[in-house]
């Protein structure tokens, strides 16, 4: 690994005994950070969900470390083992997920509690996230919301999953295989209302990067006319059960009466907390009135 610039070293510093959890892309390997690439140039050992995948990374970057599995079928059994070695050596290793950042959907949980137990500090390595791109991209509020997974694969578990969160006030984030992304567009037709806002995220970061939005409705038939939908890596991104929300003509008339008594970020504020809206669409609404001549303080 070569030409890599400088920066403070206290940010690179390897702490033994210590784990650290590694961020890696997602798809585009130009989204790794320089700060991943140091930890891993000089850890002790480098644990990998799949050694095949990741053996690719570190091949790419020409960082020749130690690689060892852990996954979902020999975690249990690794992470005594795992522990001691870390504080006996005392060692420093890299926790590294197939993608993105470790632990979301992913092994190693046992591992990060068996240290803290252990007094072996933690240390997060940030990168790639699909669940927080997901999101973002998605053009649904962000200031809340719940990260569920993957679904279960038969129809009647997924169903009752979904209606346990058929109203929930804040957007959902979902993980699901390519081979099941219409059936379970399908079933979140039925259950959410195919008015329900929402965007399945396919690709994220990759070539083949598509983005379907619009109602459930929409993309289910989006998906429906696409032969390249069961194809990759996919998230769903659900925005939040409005018919739950707390009254939209309330938070208007709330922002109508204050935007001429407050700064506008005072008013927002205020109606924000009153209603239970996430601010970003109270500002939003508030720009809008403020287009349409509704007096404000500047």
């Amino acid at each position: 690994m070569t030409n890599l610039p400088d920066y403070p070293a206290a940010s690179v510093a390897i702490e033994r005994p210590c784990l650290y959890l590694v961020a890696t892309p997602i798809g585009n390997l130009g989204d790794i950070t320089l700060r991943a690439l140091r930890i891993l140039e000089q850890v002790d050992l480098v644990l990998a969900e799949d050694t095949r995948t990741s053996l690719k990374l570190l091949d790419r970057f020409g960082l020749h470390r130690p690689l060892e599995s852990l996954h979902q079928q020999n975690e249990v059994q690794r992470t005594a083992s795992l522990t001691q070695r870390l504080r006996d050596g005392p060692s420093a290793m890299a926790l590294i997920s197939d993608a993105g950042t470790p632990l979301v959907s992913d092994p190693g949980f046992l591992l990060v509690q068996a240290c803290h137990l252990a007094g072996i500090p933690v240390r997060y390595i940030p990168g790639a996230s699909a669940v927080l791109g997901a999101l973002t991209v998605s053009g649904l509020p962000c200031d809340r919301f719940a990260f569920e997974g993957f679904l279960p694969n038969r129809q009647a578990a997924r169903r009752t999953r979904l209606e346990a969160l058929e109203h929930a006030p804040h957007t959902l984030v979902f993980f699901e295989a390519p081979h099941r992304i219409r059936e379970t567009v399908s079933d979140m037709c039925l259950v959410f209302g195919e008015a329900r806002a929402a965007c399945v995220v396919r690709e994220l970061t990759k070539l083949h990067e598509t983005l379907y939005r619009g109602s459930l409705r929409e993309i289910a038939t989006a998906l429906d006319g696409d032969i390249n939908a069961t194809r990759g890596e996919i998230a769903i991104v659900v925005g939040p059960d409005t018919d739950s929300s707390p009254d939209a003509v309330l938070a208007t008339r709330l922002l109508k009466t204050l935007l001429p008594r407050l700064s506008q970020r005072d008013a927002v504020e205020a109606v924000s907390e009153a209603t239970g809206y996430p601010r970003n669409l109270i500002y939003a609404l508030a720009l809008e009135m403020k287009a349409t001549s509704v007096p404000t303080i500047a």
